[in-house]
């Protein structure tokens, strides 16, 4: 046992979790954000102009993103028995995603240090996560993701994800994920998935294709369904079939890119579940991690379908 003081799925949990948009299975975090006045180099000195505590982490992100967007989400994690835990878990909960499926265990919330450079905005990040909050395949049940529509993972917990991954395939569900690191098991992940979602460097490392649009079209020989990427500034990529579509990033201007991928996800998934085609969610995807880039803290740089629909109404995307 790991000090596990929570969920157990009784009959009356098993009614709540009935039915949902979204399953988000994977990582919450308390983020320790230090904002620097001027650009961060290596082996210089910064003086910290700003610091603030925010809710974040990759599936959370995610969850909260869908919950935004008006999709009915469920977060299926472990937080923290300490005030972290207790912060990142109230922060869902305000924004009407269901947490009633996720574990407590006995050991501090995973947190990070995010250091954001004064000049460009983007981040560091350093982590720390004990090991009494990790999922086990066994952790998660068909009960969780009952009645869900989608299912979306993280690698933070691999083994966990392959396994929730397998369920809601058996389930009919589609399955997004969020592939950032590579490892002996993610070709598993990717097998799993019916639509992985990968960050920049992982498609590389899979296929020994450095070119994004070489390595997915290299990744199409294992994998049927869409593709997808994520390139940073330069936008975001997806494959339909045979058919390559890259939608621009946005021009604007960046203040913090914590969780920008994590909104992305969040937004393809919501524009998935609309029914819109491959060329509409990618433009829809990169206008929310753009809204979420001019704002502070991951959770707390969430847009609303509004303001995603004004950006993509009134804003160009990046040339070159």
């Amino acid at each position: 046992m790991r000090g596990m003081v929570a969920t157990q799925l009784d009959d009356q949990s098993d009614e709540m979790l009935a039915s949902c948009d979204v399953v988000a299975i994977g990582e919450n975090s308390i983020d320790l954000v230090y904002q620097l006045a001027g650009e961060l180099t290596p082996g210089g000195k910064r003086r910290i102009a700003r610091h603030r505590v925010s809710p974040g982490g990759q599936a959370a992100t995610t969850a909260c993103t869908c919950a935004a967007l008006g999709l009915r989400c469920r977060y299926i994690g472990a937080f923290g028995t300490d005030d972290h835990g207790r912060m990142i878990r109230e922060a869902l909960d305000a924004r009407q995603v269901d947490t009633a499926g996720s574990f407590t265990r006995e050991a501090p919330n995973r947190y990070a240090v995010i250091l954001i450079d004064g000049g460009t905005g983007e981040r560091s990040v350093l982590w720390q996560r004990d090991a009494a909050l990790s999922l086990e395949p066994g952790d998660i049940t068909a009960q969780h993701i009952r009645g869900g529509r989608l299912l979306h993972v993280d690698t933070v917990d691999e083994e966990a994800a392959i396994a929730a991954a397998r369920l809601a395939r058996a389930a009919g569900m589609d399955v997004t994920t969020d592939i950032d690191t590579v490892t002996p098991r993610t070709p598993t992940l990717v097998e799993a998935a019916t639509f992985p979602v990968f960050a920049e460097p992982v498609p590389a490392a899979l296929t020994g294709e450095p070119d994004p649009a070489r390595a997915l079209r290299a990744l199409r020989q294992r994998h049927g369904g869409l593709l997808c990427v994520t390139l940073g500034a330069r936008g975001a990529m997806l494959l339909d079939g045979d058919r390559l579509h890259h939608a621009p990033a946005f021009d604007v201007h960046a203040v913090d890119t914590t969780g920008a991928g994590d909104v992305f996800r969040g937004a393809l998934i919501y524009a998935r579940l609309r029914g819109d085609d491959p060329a509409t969610m990618l433009r829809f995807a990169n206008a929310a991690a753009a809204i979420s880039c001019t704002r502070e803290g991951a959770i707390g740089g969430v847009p609303t379908r509004a303001e995603i629909e004004t950006l993509l109404a009134t804003k160009s995307t990046k040339t070159g």
